[in-house]
């Protein structure tokens, strides 16, 4: 049951939170400026720093996820369809969220939706591969 839950939810139920947290909530309109502001830095062997914001690491955790959701697309478990539906419907929240509500018109949500929309096509693409693989054609080819 666990496998058929797209992972990809939780950066994204992690923004929602983020932004509801935030003055104004879901209306707000400096959500971006908010999750660029540097939290920390780490000094480098250069002599410079790297500032390490709220969106940087919002956006570290879901690659890690992400990896991790097309390594999960792979399997060929009876889960993976419920999986595909169910990270179809996040990109469509994600979408609806993205276009409507000012919250959530940021680069960074843009990019977690665009790893959404990737672990939905690459998805349904490995299963029609594999799925191709598994059909025995008559004529040969």
């Amino acid at each position: 049951m666990l496998a058929a839950i797209p992972f990809l939810f939780l950066p994204v139920v992690i923004y929602n939170i983020l932004v509801l947290t935030m003055d104004g909530g879901l209306k707000t309109l400096d959500a971006a400026r908010q999750f660029q502001a540097e939290l920390f830095t780490v000094p480098m062997t250069s002599g410079a720093s790297l500032s390490v914001s709220l969106s940087d690491l919002v956006l570290s955790g879901a690659l890690v996820i992400l990896f991790i959701e097309l390594l999960k697309s792979t399997t060929s478990q009876k889960a993976a369809i419920v999986n595909h539906a169910l990270s179809m419907l996040l990109f469509i929240v994600c979408l609806v969220e993205f276009l409507l509500l000012p919250g959530f018109a940021t680069s960074t949500f843009f990019l977690l939706t665009l790893m959404v929309v990737l672990d939905v096509l690459a998805g349904f693409i490995v299963t029609i591969v594999s799925a191709r693989r598994d059909v025995d054609f008559a004529d040969g080819n």
